[in-house]
């Protein structure tokens, strides 16, 4: 409703409300004023003084008067001129205000001693912006901004405050009133158009198309390109990682040369890191167990040591038996029989330890050194 009204008020050349202000004491000055506006012209410092003065525009003079002179204004009804300040106001611009405006200053004697001249515009101020976005087939974002009326439009674009560079535009002039933005830009975008009348600006929230950029190789081709992320057949995406401060997120996909695509609309996991942050818990139980276990074997170990140093030694079970200096001795006053009983001494008899060997022996043997019969 607001834009039509508008329009309304273009078709009729009235913009009640817009003022311009411009300082034609310079020759050559350029003043611009609004259709349907005010424009504040002014011509002098102080008209007061002035002996006599005339402003002609396409050779008709609109205004003249001077010091003690009545000031003849030919467009009164929607002008006025203020000879404390030398401002000439014209109300109610149409097109037909605009051309070149002279001013000549008299002196005394009635000859020329001055003569300036300034150049007026009339525009139509600009009154509503429209922004319209659409996303391209390779996940670029076109956007248009429309103004309703305004003449020689200025556009300029920002992203959340900031203007727009070469990195987040396709190439093309920014200054345009459509631009295509990569594939990665989102935020708050805004679209100014501005005249020398009017300015009137439009801000718009933008998103992604919903698009990935996918890098890997797949039955032997690189792939890279980019693709819609719901649509996506070619590539198992496994890293994402923003590229733009705030200005979305580009996914890349990477898989290794030696990975077996066994069906190409299989659905693939997303990884938001490195594996091992992932498996962290698993890693930390696994090596705290065995932590535990080389605890525990190294106790084991050192009570079994402890134990064998503090066992008596055991005895041998068989130990060799020496004997030395056996004597037999016949007692007196015997019967020597037949079979003679005879007593055997025994003699420094020693124990030596050696180490334990198996013998296999059939009977039992024993070991008599220096044996003297008495």
């Amino acid at each position: 409703m607001e834009a039509v009204f508008g329009l309304l008020l273009l078709l009729l050349g009235v913009s009640h409300g817009v003022e311009t202000y411009c300082d034609g004491r310079q020759d050559g000055a350029q003043c611009y004023g609004a259709l349907g506006g005010t424009v504040a012209l002014q011509l002098m410092d102080n008209a007061s003084e002035i002996f006599r003065y005339q402003l002609i525009k396409n050779g008709t003079t609109i205004l003249n008067g001077g010091k003690n002179r009545n000031v003849l204004n030919v467009i009164a009804d929607r002008s006025s001129f203020t000879p404390s300040d030398g401002t000439f106001r014209i109300n109610d611009l149409s097109r037909t205000d605009g051309g070149e405006y002279t001013l000549i200053i008299f002196d005394s004697k009635g000859r020329r001693s001055e003569q300036r001249t300034l150049q007026l515009t009339i525009q139509a101020p600009v009154s509503s912006v429209l922004l319209v976005s659409e996303c391209l087939s390779q996940g670029e974002m076109r956007v248009s901004c429309s103004s309703e009326g305004g003449d020689s439009p200025q556009y300029s674009w920002t992203l959340d405050g900031h203007t727009l560079t070469d990195t987040q535009l396709l190439p093309g002039n920014n200054e345009t009133n459509i631009i295509t933005l990569k594939q990665d830009v989102s935020g708050q975008l805004a679209c100014s158009v501005k005249n020398h009348v009017s300015s009137v600006s439009e801000t718009k929230t933008i998103s992604t198309c919903g698009f990935i950029f996918i890098d890997c190789i797949s039955n032997g081709t690189r792939i890279s390109q980019w693709v819609l992320e719901a649509n996506n057949t070619l590539c198992y995406p496994t890293t994402a990682s923003p590229t733009t401060e705030g200005k979305g997120t580009v996914t890349t996909v990477s898989i290794k040369p030696s990975t077996n695509l066994t069906s190409s609309n299989q659905t693939a996991s997303h990884t938001d890191g490195p594996w091992y942050l992932k498996h962290l818990p698993v890693i930390a139980g696994v090596l705290f167990a065995l932590v535990i276990l080389l605890v525990v074997g190294v106790a084991v170990v050192f009570v079994h040591q402890k134990k064998q140093k503090n066992k008596p030694k055991e005895e041998d079970d068989e130990q060799e038996l020496t004997y030395a200096d056996v004597r037999i001795v016949q007692r007196q006053g015997r019967k020597i029989q037949q079979t003679a009983e005879v007593d055997v001494e025994y003699g420094q008899v020693k124990f030596s330890g050696r180490p334990r060997q198996t013998v296999k022996q059939t009977e039992e043997a024993c070991v008599y050194a220096m044996v003297r019969k008495g």
